[in-house]
Order: structure tokens, then C-alpha cells, then sequence
């Protein structure tokens, strides 16, 4: 493969910047534009020096610290020079440059990282971590990159396929060797052993809604009548004035959207326009999509003004939203309170009073979403399905093992059961890269940032 290079950290002026380049000629590149104690090529891995590089005119660029890696203890596998130069944006382009006029080739978007899979040093569900581990913006979040970065999805789908295997090797041996002296194949022993994998494959499945949660964050809508105080919640957990707030009901009519930490968790929120019954054919429009929302949402915020007994359009929302993951939150309790409670309490679990305007009560609300979507959920250590192309490849999987039971259970041929379960087998190889096609490799690194 060729040298390739590129700038490893942010295009932005900071301390230090990063140019990494990476391949059998590395060192041969550096030895070109690196003046110091020792040539690149004569330093030992893992080691530093101090010097400066010179551009085509022998013209001193910068003062530099470049760093060597050696084949195959480094990130790619292969060999790797680091230079960390002045952190000014010119200044790294301008040796970047450089690099690239004496032998290497520009890296393309999470080259690096591939070639760390393809070198044997990631496996893909590994390598596609990475990114994970630098977009994280929370403890669960990097808790949960790590442990992905750290083969926790590798180890859970090895063990599922290894099951798989035991079982191929059992059917090709039974089908092979019927001279010799292998036990015969037992149907409902067999069916017994899909039965665990089946098993094992669903609950892998089931990890992927909690990780997209702590990967993207929590999908959010905030909900309610006109003038409840849902913009004012809006901005108070935005931490700005983020929607616009007034005493005329019907102002919000478009779905306003944010990301917000809270606690350990990031919330995606939407406020959305009071729903209503209306005439006015905007107002309708974001009453439509505000339903729409709702039917989307991982979490409900449903926000009732204290200070108003439930109508019916309000109960009407209340039933629509009972069997789902929700929060009520009971507006302006500075003001006299005319609102049900019970009708409330009897319905949902998780209820809070706060007051918007004065910002008090909110921090209730870390405490209780913490319980909903951290404790008492999977172990990041267990292995948490990361991605939409890892859940493909486990529901291909579950797909191709059912059709393998239905096969035994219809009387086939132990032929067609096996060639059913070598699929999924397949299917499994594929989430782990172990057996992905060069256009699935490609796809995964094309999210990649250049440099890394």
C-alpha cells in the first residue's frame, strides 16, 4: 500500500498540531524534510526527537518533535511518523505540503483506521468505535465507545458465531463421515441448539435501541396545550432563549430543535406547537407534526399548566401517550394549583412539578431520566450493538437461523438446514469484518474524519 498522510488534529490554531504519516516509506519521507540528532529512518520505535523541517528551498519551516512507530507495534500496523508542529493553521497546512511534494499521498477520510483493520490491529466493529470515542460528550457515552472500542461487540457476536460453527462442524461431520463412528445428528437435540442462538441473536438485538440512546441521544418532544409553559421548559433546559416565548397562544407553530446535556445524557429535544383544535392552516400543519413527533420520540416530556383543570384535548393526549416512555411535568407551581393530580398519578409513573419561569424543580429531572435510560440497562461491557449496519447484519442473521428451524421442523434435508446456518454464520462475519465485503469496509471509513 502507499505512504499516506494528513493533519491528525482539527483545523484550528491551537498549541500543537499533528501531521501523520503512515507506510513503508514514512521514515524515507521524513528523512527528506527532518533535521535533527538522528534520521527518522535511524530511530527506534516508540522513540522522539527534536529538530526542524526544511521545505523544498532548504528553508527552515518550523521546530518540530517528530515521533516514530514502528511496523507492526503502532496504530495502522504499519510504519508511522508523527510531526507535532506549531498549532497554527498555515503553518500545518504549508508542512503538510511538504510532505506530500516528497513521497506521500493525501490520506482519504478514516484511511488510517482502515488500514489498522485491514493490518489485523481493529476488528471493524472496533475500528467503527473510533469515532465514537472522539464524538462521545458524556461519561455514558465514552463508557460506552470504550468498551465497543475495547472488542465488547466483538467478543458477543464471536461467542454467538461459535455456537453456529459447533453446530456446522457437527452436521458436515455426521454428513462427510457416515463410515465412521460419529454420532447421528438428533433433530430435537439440534432444534435445542438453534433455540439458544435464536435466543442469544434476539437479545444482542434488543441492546440496539439503549446504544442508539447513549450513541445519539435520547429523541425528546415536548408537549402540550398552548401556553402551558413547553418554550419556556424549552429554554430552560437549553440554557438560552432558544424558542420564543409569549402570552399568545398558538406562537410556536413550527417543531424547534436542540441538543441538550443533562446530567449524563443528551437530549435531542423538540418543542413542538400547542395542540389544539384550530383553524388557522400553519397552526394545523404544526399541530400534524407535532402528533408525528410524539409517535417518533424515545422520551415525552408533557408538560400541564397547574393553574388549569385537564380538558379534553389534554386527556386526549394523555391516552395517547400512557404507554409510552413519558414524564409529566406539572407547570407553575408558584401559581394556585386547579390542575388533577390524581388523574395523573393514577396514570403514569413518573411525574414531576416544576416552575419553568423560575427554574425551579428541573433538576428533578436528571434523577428520573437517569433511571429511565441508565440504570438497571445493559452492561456496556457485555456488548452493545453501535449501529444501524450491525443490527442488519443481526436481523440477516435471526432471518437465515429461522429459516433453518422451519427447515428442520418441515422434515427438509439437514442439507438445506445447514446451508441456512452457514448464512448466518456468514451474516455474523460480516458485522465483525471478519468476512465484510471490500464496499462495507468502505462504507464504514467513508464517516471517518481525514486523519484518523
Amino acid at each position: 500500500m502507499s505512504t499516506i498522510a494528513a493533519i491528525a488534529t482539527p483545523d484550528a490554531v491551537g498549541g500543537i498540531s499533528v501531521i501523520r504519516i503512515s507506510g513503508d516509506k514514512a521514515t524515507d519521507v521524513a528523512d527528506r524534510i527532518f533535521k535533527g540528532n538522528k534520521k527518522p529512518s535511524d530511530m527506534d520505535g516508540y522513540t522522539c526527537s527534536y529538530g526542524y523541517i526544511n521545505d523544498e528551498n532548504s528553508c527552515h519551516v518550523d521546530d518540530v518533535v517528530l515521533t516514530v512507530f514502528k511496523a507492526p507495534r503502532s496504530y495502522t500496523g504499519e510504519d508511522v511518523v508523527e510531526i507535532s508542529c506549531h498549532g497554527g493553521r498555515f503553518i500545518t497546512k504549508k508542512i503538510l505540503r511538504i510532505v506530500l511534494k516528497n513521497g506521500a499521498e493525501a490520506a482519504m477520510a478514516g484511511e488510517f483506521t482502515k488500514r489498522a483493520f485491514l493490518n489485523g490491529k481493529l476488528s471493524l466493529t472496533q475500528a467503527e468505535a473510533v469515532m465514537d470515542v472522539i464524538s462521545s460528550s458524556g461519561e455514558s457515552q465514552l463508557r460506552y465507545a470504550n468498551a465497543l472500542k475495547e472488542g465488547s461487540v466483538f467478543r458477543r457476536i464471536s461467542c454467538i458465531k461459535n455456537s453456529l460453527v459447533e453446530i456446522l462442524g457437527n452436521l458436515a461431520a455426521w454428513a462427510d463421515f457416515p463410515e465412521e463412528d460419529v454420532p447421528k445428528v438428533d433433530p430435537v437435540v439440534l432444534e435445542g441448539q438453534i433455540d439458544r442462538v435464536v435466543n442469544d441473536i434476539t437479545k444482542t438485538i434488543e441492546t440496539y435501541d439503549y446504544g442508539r440512546i447513549i450513541r445519539e441521544g435520547i429523541k425528546t418532544v415536548i408537549c402540550g396545550k398552548p401556553n402551558v409553559g413547553k418554550s419556556t421548559l424549552m429554554n430552560c433546559l437549553s440554557g438560552y432563549q432558544r424558542s420564543i416565548v409569549t402570552d399568545i397562544a398558538g406562537t410556536t407553530r413550527d417543531v424547534i430543535e436542540e441538543n441538550v446535556r443533562l446530567g449524563d445524557l443528551t437530549l435531542c429535544l423538540s418543542d413542538t406547537a400547542g395542540i389544539r383544535s384550530t383553524d388557522d392552516v400553519i397552526e394545523s400543519m404544526g399541530v400534524d407534526i407535532a402528533y408525528k413527533k410524539i409517535d417518533e420520540a424515545d422520551l415525552i416530556l408533557a408538560v400541564f399548566d397547574c393553574t388549569s383543570e385537564l380538558d379534553e384535548k389534554e386527556k386526549d393526549l394523555i391516552n395517547k401517550i400512557y404507554n409510552k416512555n413519558t414524564v409529566i411535568i406539572i407547570n407553575k407551581i408558584d401559581e394556585t394549583s386547579r390542575i388533577d393530580k390524581k388523574y395523573l398519578t393514577d396514570k403514569f409513573k413518573h411525574i414531576i412539578e416544576i416552575s419553568a419561569k423560575n427554574e425551579e424543580g428541573t433538576e428533578k429531572l436528571v434523577s428520573v431520566l437517569e433511571a429511565m435510560f441508565i440504570s438497571n440497562k445493559s452492561d456496556a461491557d457485555e456488548g452493545i450493538i453501535a449501529n444501524e449496519r450491525q443490527k442488519m447484519c443481526l436481523e440477516k442473521a435471526y432471518n437465515n437461523i429461522i429459516e433453518a428451524k422451519d427447515a428442520l421442523n418441515n422434515g427438509a434435508m439437514l442439507d438445506a438446514v445447514t446451508v441456512c446456518l452457514d448464512m448466518a454464520a456468514e451474516n455474523l462475519m460480516e458485522l465483525t469484518g471478519e468476512k465484510a465485503s471490500e464496499t462495507v469496509v468502505n462504507d464504514v471509513f467513508s464517516r471517518f474524519c481525514v486523519g484518523k
